[in-house]
């Protein structure tokens, strides 16, 4: 059987009302049409679900029965139709961006917070982790952008947010230094360094070896962040990205500007090609456009 929810709805409204007129001023129909849809309604059932004079509509011994059953579908209908429509617009509303540590903790809230004093209603979500991590769970769909220095990757759509320059920090007891040429940079006994599967590393080795120097000793770190602390205690000095200067300026170490020549490398949002993404994502992403901008040259990032 075929039923529709506007027969079952005149079924209840004529077995509440008792009265074919009232219940069709309910539905917006004439009395007429209402009368059409009960007898489309018992012709499909079989059985009659009211009984009719000219002064009285009650219901049959069937329609009795079968009124609750009816309450009951329609009730859980739409229920359920609620509960999925709240997630969906959830959904839409709610928006993981993936980011490596630094940048998750020392960029992202203040622009989440800036974000969403206009934007109340959507959810943001940060991934930390490591940028392998992120880059997989933006190709899965597990997030639905990351934000950092990634290498292409299939499946991968890049959009530069920002160019940055590299810096050389020492332990803060160091002599004071204006600049440093990126071959000179490999001259002190260690030199901290973040494992080579990282893009950040790879480009510093690149170029350390284009300027035709390797560091004496090296020790390897995963994170910025531990990078930094590693300076800070003395352990040796590091390259690292300029968008680790407003960190760095919080922290016991000095800061040098690498020259000779001056390097950038392109820090980037990114997203699956194939995932749709909710529909804040966009807005967020613009915003996110002109708020890294702007942070980076407060920062003297760029």
């Amino acid at each position: 059987m075929d039923f529709t929810s506007r027969q079952l709805r005149a079924f209840l409204l004529v077995a509440d009302h008792r009265n074919f007129s009232r219940a069709a001023e309910a539905m917006y129909l004439t009395p007429s049409g209402i009368s059409v849809l009960i007898r489309e309604l018992e012709t499909q059932l079989g059985f009659r679900l009211f009984d009719r004079t000219t002064r009285h509509v009650t219901l049959t011994a069937q329609g009795e029965a079968w009124a609750p059953v009816v309450r009951r579908t329609l009730d859980e209908l739409r229920t359920a139709t609620a509960t999925l429509s709240a997630r969906a617009r959830e959904r839409e509303q709610s928006i993981t961006v993936g980011a490596a540590p630094l940048i998750a903790a020392n960029l992202l809230p203040q622009a989440i917070k800036n974000f969403r004093a206009n934007r109340p209603a959507v959810q943001i979500r940060v991934f930390d982790a490591n940028l392998t991590s992120v880059i997989e769970a933006v190709q899965s769909g597990t997030i639905d952008m990351g934000i950092g220095v990634f290498r292409a990757a299939s499946g991968i759509r890049r959009v530069r947010l920002f160019r940055f320059s590299f810096i050389l920090i020492r332990p803060e007891a160091a002599a004071p230094w204006g600049s440093t040429t990126w071959s000179a940079a490999a001259t002190a006994d260690t030199l901290i360094v973040l494992p080579a599967s990282s893009p950040v590393q790879h480009f510093i080795t690149r170029h350390l070896a284009q300027a035709g120097t390797r560091p004496v000793t090296t020790v390897t770190v995963n994170t910025l962040d531990t990078q930094i602390a590693m300076v800070e205690a003395g352990e040796g000095v590091a390259i690292m990205p300029a968008f680790g200067l407003p960190v760095c300026r919080n922290r016991n170490v000095a800061i040098t500007r690498l020259v000779n020549p001056v390097v950038t490398m392109d820090f980037h949002e990114i997203r699956s090609r194939g995932k749709k993404p909710p529909e804040a994502a966009d807005d967020f992403a613009a915003f996110l456009h002109s708020h890294v901008s702007r942070w980076a040259g407060r920062a003297g990032v760029l």
